[in-house]
Formats: C-alpha cells, sequence, structure tokens
C-alpha cells in the first residue's frame, strides 16, 4: 500500500487505461444532452466520444454539470476508510464548481478522519492539461515522493504546463460568451480561427487569430516552439473533438520539426466538448511559462 491516492475528474480526458495503470481515481461529471443526463465516464461507458460530436454536429445541445459535494464524499470515504490518504487534483475552479466541491467535501471529512492527510490542489488546467499534470504527479508518486511532495510538484509546476488549442465551429465560443454573434458571422465567412490558451489564472483566453483551418493548427506548432522546455525530452499530450487525422497531423509535425518523441492523443471528453464543438485540437506540453 502507497499509503496515498491520487484523484482527479474526468475533465482530465485521459483515456481510462491510462487512468488504470497509473492507479489515478477519477471521478465523473455530467453533461446534459437533449435532456437527458449523462456521466462522462473514461471509458465512454455511458455516452460513446464519437456519438456525443455526432450530436453536436446533428444541432443537439449539450450543457454540463460539476460534480457535487456528495459525489465526492461517496468516491473519498472508501479510500479514507481503507486508511489511505489522498491528493486531490482538480479542473481549474476559473472553469467550474468541481474543484470548489471536492475541497469542501475533504473539509467536510477531516472532522471524521482528523488522522488521514487531504489535500485539493486547483491545477488551473483543463482537459488533457489537466490529464497531463495528473500524469506528472503519479509519475512523482512511482518514484516514492510523499504526498506533501507530489502535492508541491504540482504546485510549483503547474503554471508551467501550457495549453494552447483552435476550434473548428465558431458557434460554440459564440454560445458559450467567448466571441460575440458579430465575430461568429465574420469569421465564419473569412475561415478565421481563433488561437486560445488557459491563462495563469485557469480562464480560456483569445489571444490571436489564424486564416485557415491548418494555418491554425501550425500556429499551436510555432507556440510549442517558443516556449517548450526540451521538447526532445517531453511526453506531450494533444486532444481532439473527433478530429483524429488532424490531431495526428500535429503530432507529426511536432515530433519532425521539435524533436519530441513521444506524443498522447484522446478525445476532448463531452464536458469541456460542449463548450468547444467538434474539431477541436489542444496540444499540452510544459514551458518557460503559459
Amino acid at each position: 500500500m502507497s499509503g496515498y491516492v491520487i484523484v482527479t475528474d474526468s475533465s482530465c480526458d485521459m483515456t481510462a487505461q491510462m487512468a488504470q495503470e497509473l492507479d489515478i481515481q477519477v471521478t465523473p461529471l455530467s453533461v446534459l444532452l437533449e435532456g437527458r443526463s449523462y456521466k462522462n465516464y473514461l471509458d465512454g461507458r455511458e455516452i460513446a466520444f464519437s456519438d456525443f460530436y455526432a450530436a453536436l454536429r446533428g444541432g443537439k445541445l449539450a450543457k454540463t454539470s460539476a460534480v457535487n459535494i456528495e459525489d465526492f464524499v461517496q468516491l473519498f470515504t472508501p479510500i479514507l476508510e481503507a486508511g489511505q490518504d489522498i491528493l486531490y487534483l482538480g479542473f481549474s475552479s476559473a472553469l467550474s464548481a468541481t474543484y470548489q466541491c471536492g475541497a469542501s467535501a475533504m473539509e467536510m471529512l477531516r472532522e471524521k478522519y482528523p488522522q488521514r492527510k487531504l489535500y485539493a490542489v486547483d491545477t488551473l488546467c483543463a482537459s488533457l492539461g489537466q490529464g497531463l499534470m495528473v500524469y506528472y504527479a503519479a509519475l512523482k508518486k512511482r518514484e516514492g515522493l510523499s504526498i506533501e511532495q507530489v502535492r508541491d510538484y504540482v504546485e510549483q509546476n503547474k503554471l508551467h504546463l501550457c495549453h494552447w488549442f483552435t476550434v473548428d465551429d465558431l458557434h460554440f465560443l459564440k454560445r458559450g460568451g467567448r466571441i460575440s454573434a458579430t465575430t461568429e458571422i465574420i469569421g465564419t465567412m473569412l475561415s478565421i480561427k481563433p488561437v486560445m490558451h488557459v491563462d495563469d489564472e485557469g480562464r480560456l483566453i483569445k489571444v490571436e487569430i489564424a486564416k485557415g483551418r491548418k494555418g491554425s493548427i501550425r500556429r499551436l506548432k510555432e507556440k510549442m516552439a517558443q516556449s517548450a522546455v526540451n521538447p526532445q525530452d517531453q511526453v506531450v499530450f494533444i486532444s481532439h473533438g473527433d478530429c483524429l487525422a488532424e490531431a495526428q497531423s500535429l503530432a507529426d509535425m511536432i515530433k519532425e520539426q521539435l524533436g519530441v518523441k513521444e506524443v498522447v492523443l484522446n478525445y476532448v471528453g463531452p464536458v469541456i466538448g460542449a463548450h468547444s464543438g467538434p474539431g477541436t485540437i489542444a496540444l499540452f506540453f510544459l514551458g518557460d511559462k503559459r
């Protein structure tokens, strides 16, 4: 027994296999699609990722909800009863109430389990950026670091976890209030694509625009070239909104041009995909700054 468990939520967008291999416990957020609620499990057991994006392309509306306090209590309690401590690495508090619910659940449980260590870290990350931060934390745990050392590692490195992404359909950003209706119309007419990132406060921020789909994807690679620290030594994560071929093209580009040896690809899960839409491509790596 290692003494502690790393817990995260399904906004991490890791593959179910990776989470299992790293011994990560994951609690699902939920997505509401045409009046029916689905839990966003990493293995897609309640709604397949391809089916979710097909529904969005068909014009169906999706809304999301955070994990509530009681869900966290139910997840944490068996771990504590087994004599294990907990390190919860949560979805950016600037994008969801999930982290605060997890931290509140821990505060409640500290009274019942005063002998256990319960730590919550707001990763200020999202999608596979959060997944990559959890991945590195799990590797540190494997190296034998204590729960406090892994917590401190995440706190010290989370603002070096770079998130760069672009979307294909501006409708979803407009619906979420990220851009105006006028920007959506003009951008669509001119084939302008936003290049965005998650800033130091964990918010989605539009940084610039690129001409055309290929241009926006190329800008992601260029952003990595500008700030990545020793890219040849990194594991890089890429998430996509049901556009695997284009995500693979970006992976090939950073391997050939930046010397990256290993790239992990997976879907943008339904919780984040509901806001970014089909065709989203996001690139995650460690840099000198976000």
